[in-house]
């Protein structure tokens, strides 16, 4: 018995037994979810109706993190899976999937925020600055760009903390079982919010 996506075996709306008028069809064919990982790059090619090929990722490390606010993305490494709305199983076996809040790695961000503003951010609150040797080796060109962009900058105070630590929350918008890819968003703002309030309510729990 294979893998259904088809509506006969279940009952009605008020509860009542739809009797079957066909058997099963290979059009309504499902497969098994591929369950994807945290791990080194494997990914499976499957023929789908058409000829059509999806990607079924079974392990992957890294992904395309887009940073909305500062139009930004880089690739990154995937670190954990930290929280999931739909089931707390995929958690627990870090299951990456469409929708899921994961860690990931700060460390292209703060390079890119660096060279982009001139500006290092999530330093420890005891490490001391080096800008004077920085800004030394710039042209004034340089500097007046620089200048002029920190003049609009801003940094929600969340972020910067999570910089401190080197992970940055994200969510997960691209379907790795079906394309071979974790892609996303960093979180921010509200969300961020949202999600972090959540992890504290998780924590208290255990």
């Amino acid at each position: 018995m294979g893998i259904g996506r088809d509506k006969e075996h279940k009952r009605r709306a008020t509860g009542g037994k739809r009797i079957a008028i066909r058997k099963k069809r290979k059009y309504n064919m499902g497969r098994p979810a591929a369950m994807t990982k945290i791990g080194e790059k494997r990914v499976h090619a499957v023929r789908c109706r058409g000829g059509n090929l999806k990607y079924r990722a079974m392990r992957l490390d890294t992904g395309n993190f887009s940073w909305g606010s500062e139009v930004s993305t880089s690739r990154t490494r995937v670190l954990d899976v930290v929280y999931n709305a739909s089931n707390n199983e995929l958690v627990r076996t870090k299951t990456l999937v469409k929708g899921a809040i994961i860690l990931i790695d700060a460390s292209p961000y703060k390079t890119w925020y660096q060279n982009h503003y001139g500006v290092e951010i999530g330093k420890k609150k005891n490490a001391k600055a080096s800008k004077e040797t920085d800004e030394a080796k710039k042209s004034h060109h340089v500097l007046r760009k620089l200048k002029n962009r920190q003049a609009t900058r801003t940094l929600d105070q969340r972020l910067d903390d999570q910089f401190a630590g080197g992970r940055l929350l994200a969510c997960i918008t691209s379907r790795p079982g079906q394309t071979g890819r974790v892609d996303g968003y960093i979180l921010e703002g509200k969300e961020l919010e949202f999600y972090q309030k959540q992890l504290q309510h998780k924590k208290k729990k255990h």
